[in-house]
């Protein structure tokens, strides 16, 4: 099995190539700046630029590269960034797929629960419709990218992805510190919802996308279990053994997070209603759990 990965320096992508390594799978990954090993290909999508023979009979292309979402204030540049960052590097990766002599039988193409935007309080799965807000226009010109891939009968994925928790990165790598000094808190009102998946589920669900050709287009990584933020809080603060008094006004987030705060603020309940129905098994089905191997993981 060949698998080739962008993004393998982000925490999906890192956490990928540990475990396909770990299963004796060769790995060839897609990096940007000059290779460190004979693993490492370089690649310039802003030019259009890939070697094709590297990613040659591949079994698998998993497509993860993107400016961070919550990494800067929102700008207009860097909205631009997290927009070109996606679609220019998915554009790339499906011209060069379809050229290829021997393609992959399955392309993996990264994408978000941001897709279906504010949700509220209704629980969505991959049958509701697209949503409203910037977010939602990223993930869908996103996707929209690898149509020239599934127009060649190669079958594609996305991943829309939840929050991914994990101590080495992404939102609980930000809040933790915060909480184990006992200064966590809930953030507005609390009663948004959060769909999460543990860093373990994910990297389990990315090989059931590989490995299950029943399996296509937008399917949800996200426990079967969202909680809202008031929920999460409580259980943070169990987790670490730490009081979590302290609440973050919603027009304090809104004043140092700027129009990212929406997405703070905004309710997202995603269900996983295609990996369910394709027989995924959640090693962590709740938030306790998912945060105790978050810990660890």
């Amino acid at each position: 099995m060949k698998l080739v990965i962008t993004g393998s320096s982000g925490l999906i992508g890192s956490a990928l190539v540990r475990e396909a390594e770990k299963n004796q799978i060769e790995v060839v990954k897609l990096v940007r700046r000059a290779p460190k090993d004979k693993s490492e290909v370089q690649w310039d999508p802003n030019r259009a630029i890939l070697d094709l023979e590297a990613i040659e009979k591949s079994t698998a292309i998993v497509h993860l590269a993107g400016a961070g979402v919550g990494d800067r204030r929102w700008t207009k540049k860097y909205k631009k960034e997290i927009l070109n960052s996606r679609v220019k590097t998915t554009e790339t990766l499906a011209n060069a797929i379809v050229n290829l002599r021997n393609p992959p039988s399955v392309f993996v193409s990264g994408s978000a629960m941001g897709y279906y935007g504010d949700t509220g309080d209704l629980a969505v799965d991959e049958n509701a419709s697209l949503g409203e807000g910037f977010l939602s226009d990223v993930v869908f010109n996103w996707e929209y990218a690898a149509q020239r891939v599934r127009n060649n009968n190669i079958r594609v994925v996305h991943p829309r992805t939840g929050l991914v928790m994990s101590k080495r990165g992404g939102l609980l790598r930000k809040v933790l510190p915060l909480f184990r000094l006992g200064l966590g808190g809930k953030l507005g009102n609390g009663k948004q919802y959060w769909s999460y998946i543990s860093l373990e589920d994910e990297i389990r669900a990315i090989f059931k996308l590989i490995d299950d050709v029943r399996l296509t287009g937008g399917v949800n990584l996200t426990n079967p279990n969202p909680v809202t933020n008031m929920e999460f809080t409580k259980s943070l603060s169990s987790v670490v053994n730490k009081p979590a008094f302290f609440h973050v006004p919603a027009i304090a987030l809104k004043i140092a997070l700027g129009e990212f705060s929406v997405e703070v603020l905004g309710s997202s309940r995603v269900l996983p209603s295609k990996l369910k129905a394709a027989g995924f098994k959640f090693n962590q089905p709740d938030i306790l759990s998912t945060l105790n191997s978050a810990l660890k993981y």
